[in-house]
């Protein structure tokens, strides 16, 4: 919030920043000549990136993009088949049951 009180009463979250920005502003400004709030963009990005988080969320995007490219690059070698997956070994599929147990019976018995 612009008051810089947040929502439970102390300060807001991105209070620090607009003090940043503030104090850049009378620092490199004056009355007369405005030119050297262009040092003070990217105390202003920051401030803008607090309040909005697009630099963030861009972020998360593309590592989600880039995770799903690189999964479906190189599928896992032991996935299940999507038969396996479907039946479970529960419904009239005995063979699968048997399978199953069959590789659990004999790794019980080493």
């Amino acid at each position: 919030m612009s008051s810089g009180y947040g929502l439970a009463g102390g300060p807001s979250r991105c209070f620090p920043f607009w003090q940043e920005l503030l104090a850049c502003y009378v620092v490199n400004t004056n009355s007369e000549d405005i030119a050297g709030a262009k040092k003070c963009i990217p105390a202003l990005e920051d401030y803008y990136e607090c309040l909005h988080h697009r630099k963030e969320k861009a972020r998360a995007i593309e590592m989600q993009r880039a995770y799903r490219r690189a999964e479906a690059a190189h599928p896992r070698e032991s996935a299940p088949r999507p038969g396996a997956i479907r039946n479970l070994g529960l419904l009239d599929k005995d063979e699968d049951t048997k399978d199953v147990l069959g590789s659990n019976r004999s790794l019980k018995a080493k």
